[in-house]
């Protein structure tokens, strides 16, 4: 059935197919129509969904909900995410699945609070202290909305990490003809929380080998539960042995980094004979591919990357693309941060960024006269 619907529309039918039982946020343009759709719709599930008194509440509750075996959601713009860096942290260290929208605006600060940008791109992965990696994905249109926060939520669940969908303005406010219906169909069954068995001992951070991701015990159900801020062993006791300290950071740094391939969502359109590569993700990937079927139209060759996982980054995806490459171009709403990211995996290709951060949409007519492409 087709529907007319906004991104952030999708995102709240997704969140719902995908068993999300629990939503706390606070109102920010351009995310808070989440925010009521999740009052809506959630409380008529047998979910709840609350409005806090602020974005720290917001993901705290959040956090709280996850450990006692909810499904969670949150949603925010850039300042909102400021906030919620510390609790951030907290779930890392927690290992709780939590699902996270930034909807993002222009800024820094208030910024242009109805305009969009990719402001938020290295800060969704260097936001918080520590280190440790994040899962960050980017929807580019109203039904990748939808199917990427389904993905979300399933990777949240298996690694046991807080998921990022960096949306934005263009995206979540947008309405298009879109058949949820057959989005849905397409998607994987959503994946379900493993737990501990009842009857057995439990330690909330066990395993066996650094990759590997234990299950999860809700906290009040059968097992005596630990949580804690510091760093700390398997049984979740604080500890400053520097072996078990390195252990679990090892631990906490590959159950992601180790399946990149795995979480890594990409769409690779080669052209033969191409020495360019158009590198884009999220909304901007909708004005590259326009701009790469124009150069094509008119005798040049570009071959298409379009990420829809930014972190971890997919690197064997974009090593493969730039396979025969002399260049990278690389358009997105801000001032070139993820051309830093692709700089680092370059392989001896110039990497030429083409940012804007004017509250206007990159055009594929400025991206290929910025890019060089003709």
């Amino acid at each position: 059935m087709i529907e007319f619907l906004e991104g952030n529309d999708a995102v709240v039918r997704a969140a719902l197919d995908a068993g999300c039982t629990f939503f706390a946020g606070y109102p920010i343009t351009p995310a808070t129509s989440i925010l009521t759709g999740m009052m809506r719709a959630l409380p008529e599930r047998g979910g709840v969904a609350v409005q806090c008194e602020d974005e720290i509440a917001s993901i705290g509750v959040c956090i709280g909900a996850a450990m006692t075996g909810q499904k969670v959601l949150t949603a925010t713009s850039g300042p909102g995410m400021s906030l919620y860096s510390e609790n951030l942290g907290l779930a890392q260290m927690g290992e709780t699945p939590l699902v996270i929208v930034d909807v993002q605006r222009q800024g820094p600060a208030t910024g242009s609070a109805t305009k969009g940008a990719d402001g938020d791109i290295l800060f969704l992965r260097w936001g918080t202290s520590g280190g440790l990696p994040l899962i960050v994905l980017s929807p580019e249109s109203v039904e990748e909305c939808y199917t990427l926060t389904r993905a979300a939520f399933d990777l949240a669940e298996r690694f046991r990490t807080p998921v990022i969908l960096a949306s934005q303005t263009e995206v979540g406010l947008t309405r298009e003809r879109v058949d949820l219906e057959a989005a849905a169909v397409a998607c994987p069954p959503p994946l379900s929380r493993a737990l501990a068995p009842a009857d057995q001992p439990y330690a909330p951070h066990a395993f066996s080998h650094p990759a590997e991701v234990g299950p999860l015990s809700p906290i009040g159900g059968s097992h005596l539960v630990r949580y804690t801020t510091s760093m700390h062993d398997e049984r979740a006791f604080l500890t400053s042995d520097p072996e078990v300290i390195a252990r679990m950071m090892e631990h906490l740094e590959r159950k992601i980094l180790d399946h990149t391939d795995e979480i890594a969502l990409v769409d690779y359109d080669p052209q033969d004979g191409a020495t360019t590569l158009l590198l884009a993700y999220g909304v901007v990937a909708r004005s590259a591919r326009e701009a790469a079927a124009r150069v094509r139209a008119q005798g040049g060759r570009v071959s298409l990357l379009v990420l829809k996982t930014l972190f971890p980054v997919p690197e064997s995806a974009i090593r493969r693309a730039l396979l025969g490459m002399e260049r990278v171009v690389v358009p997105e709403m801000n001032l070139g941060q993820y051309a830093q990211v692709v700089r680092a995996h370059a392989a001896g290709a110039q990497v030429t960024s083409v940012g804007q951060m004017n509250t206007e949409l990159l055009s594929p007519d400025t991206i290929i006269r910025e890019g060089g492409l003709l």
